[in-house]
């Protein structure tokens, strides 16, 4: 299985441009644990250009596309994107059992060098108010823990959660069971969109293995001190 460094920081690339987000890459490598790329980079160039950050930057990374479909379609996908080596993988657990058991059996067949597959349980710019307005009743702590649950059941290696359910999630799914945490944000730092964050220490300290930070670091005027910065506030908390 693809391994994740010691450092817990995955720095959330969320751009378009490949040269800019080589740039960033370079200028945070000694000081980030890995890359997160997503969505919006993945539709603007593909696999080619996944491979060309990822092979210069020469740090784990983490493939935030969040699949959700049915499952013969989740499987074919995962396939074609194994050959990029991600450390991480998400996919949605909305998608289920089926869904979500096909995807686990896909990564494995790649052996020891498989990625982690991770659901998405609720993202963190949603609160309780925005899940009944799509038909959940419970709330978004309930909500993430049962999806997570269900996401260890079915094979997959953690789930993404928000901050503040990393606990409960922790103790009800066990230490092996990979969290990553995106809604996190550096002591005084701006929240943005995000609606359920916590600093990185209180993140790690409740449970958390892997802390995805974006604009705190990327928006920065000195990005690699920014993350040093970080760094430097894990190692005193």
């Amino acid at each position: 299985m693809s391994q994740i460094t010691n450092n817990p920081v995955f720095c959330a690339l969320d751009m378009q441009e490949v040269d800019a987000a080589s740039a960033m890459a370079a200028q945070l490598s000694g000081y980030v644990g890995g890359l997160k790329l997503g969505l919006e980079f993945f539709m603007a160039n593909g696999p080619g250009g996944i491979r060309a950050v990822t092979e210069a930057a020469g740090l784990p990374f983490f493939l935030d596309i969040k699949l959700h479909d049915i499952p013969n379609t989740v499987v074919g996908a995962m396939r074609a994107i194994l050959p990029l080596k991600p450390a991480l993988v998400t996919i949605h657990t909305g998608g289920g059992p089926a869904m979500m058991e096909a995807a686990a059996k896909a990564a494995q067949e790649v052996g020891s060098e498989r990625p982690q597959i991770i659901g998405v349980t609720v993202l963190t710019s949603l609160d309780d108010a925005d899940l009944r307005a799509v038909g959940v009743s419970g709330n978004a702590g309930d909500q993430a823990l049962g999806l997570a649950q269900l996401a260890r059941d079915c094979g997959l290696d953690g789930a993404v959660c928000s901050p503040h359910e990393v606990a409960k999630l922790r103790e009800a799914c066990g230490p092996d069971f990979t969290l990553v945490v995106p809604g996190v944000r550096p002591s005084g730092a701006d929240v943005g969109d995000q609606k359920r964050v916590m600093t990185p220490t209180e993140a790690l300290s409740a449970g958390a293995d892997v802390l995805v930070i974006g604009r705190p670091i990327t928006q920065a005027i000195d990005p690699g001190a920014a993350a040093a910065a970080i760094a430097s506030e894990i190692a005193g908390g």
